[in-house]
């Protein structure tokens, strides 16, 4: 790209001669005949060099040095005077004013050029240094958005942890949440827990006392829930339920499903001697069941909730209703995934609610 000098002298000739000679160079050249055209010249497309008359009518060459160093847009270009006065006063005058250099007339062409060729090869480096500032502000304006976006979505990440298991939640800020959450099938192993005494318990204690203990026992059992990979689908009151295998697909989910119910059992007894001590008998009941489940989210636009619908569930639910204070009942189906790992015993056949035939059941051994 052809470099631009704008030459401003209020003598015709001295603007032809050194347009010419200018121009030979291969250098693209405009002149203003005097300092208020030259300064509207630099502000309408400012030059990369300007080559400056001292002594014109009206604003002398001084006066627009000044005006050119005092613009931001303009500070660094490039000022050659000219003069044909006494060139050691018009140098100090010059520099006061700003001016990077000096000729003195009769223009020299071979000094012109190699002045010329000078400060061109400094403004071409300022201007690289420039666009290097501007492309590193971009740079940064760039990483501080990303790192914005980022923390946002480390915020959201937090929030829907509180509705969500981790990976679910995580699947849906990297927005690939959708196919896990349409409607599917999918063999899960379904956990439900509740306590013994909890209605005796809110019959006899404060509603203050009640909120104490469910505060205690959700967090102690969330933390369990979240340490073994389930994904909640929902509380109430003194009951969770929560199912592995989906909507991420895990290895053993019926292991899992065992291990999170005695991790519960283990540590709900803590939880219970501090009311025990205040009268309140609680205990904690455990109902496991594997099969196939219906699952997707399930709710209407600004609140959505994710389920498993299905057998398996009543049935989980039905073991839980048998099971006894610190007792973990399992279907024979999860029995088969765990046997000669965890120890069990055969708890009999129930007659459930909803099941046409007994439903043979096994209890887990709780160590303490």
């Amino acid at each position: 790209m052809s470099q631009r000098i704008l030459v401003v002298d209020d003598t015709p000739s001295n603007v032809k001669l050194l347009v010419d000679v200018l121009g030979a160079r291969g250098y693209e050249t405009e002149s203003a005949a005097d300092g208020e055209q030259a300064l509207a010249r630099i502000a309408a497309a400012a030059p990369d060099l300007v080559i400056l008359d001292i002594m014109m009518p009206g604003l002398s060459g001084y006066d627009v040095c000044r005006r050119i160093r005092a613009e931001p847009a303009t500070a660094l270009l490039p000022v050659v005077l000219c003069t044909s006065l006494d060139a050691h006063r018009e140098r100090i005058n010059g520099i006061e004013a700003g001016a990077d250099d000096f000729l003195s007339k009769p223009v020299n062409q071979h000094e012109l050029f190699a002045r010329v060729k000078s400060l061109l090869r400094i403004k071409a480096l300022q201007d690289e240094v420039k666009a290097q500032a501007e492309q590193l502000a971009a740079w940064n304006r760039t990483l501080e958005q990303r790192v914005a976006d980022q923390v946002q979505q480390l915020e959201r990440l937090g929030r829907l942890k509180g509705f969500f298991s981790p990976a679910l939640a995580e699947a849906i800020v990297a927005g690939g949440a959708e196919d896990l959450l349409k409607t599917h099938r999918r063999e899960v192993s379904v956990v439900f827990i509740d306590l013994r005494g909890f209605t005796a318990f809110t019959d006899r204690a404060e509603p203050e006392e009640v909120m104490e203990l469910l505060h205690d026992y959700h967090a102690a059992m969330g933390r369990i829930v979240v340490d073994h990979g389930g994904t909640l689908e929902r509380f109430a009151g003194d009951s969770m339920m929560i199912f592995f295998n989906d909507p991420v697909p895990v290895d053993r989910p019926a292991e899992r499903a065992v291990h999170m119910a005695l991790a519960m059992q283990r540590a709900f007894a803590p939880l219970a001697g501090p009311w025990a001590r205040r009268g309140y008998a609680l205990g904690l009941g455990c109902g496991i069941a594997q099969g196939y489940a219906t699952l997707g989210a399930i709710g209407y636009e600004g609140r959505w909730d994710y389920a498993a619908i299905g057998n398996v569930t009543n049935l989980a639910a039905r073991l839980c209703s048998h099971a006894l204070a610190g007792q973990v009942l399992i279907d024979r189906k999860t029995m088969a995934c765990i046997e000669g790992q965890v120890p069990a015993t055969p708890a009999g056949s129930l007659v459930l609610k909803g099941f046409a035939q007994e439903v043979m059941a096994f209890a887990l051994a709780v160590n303490p």
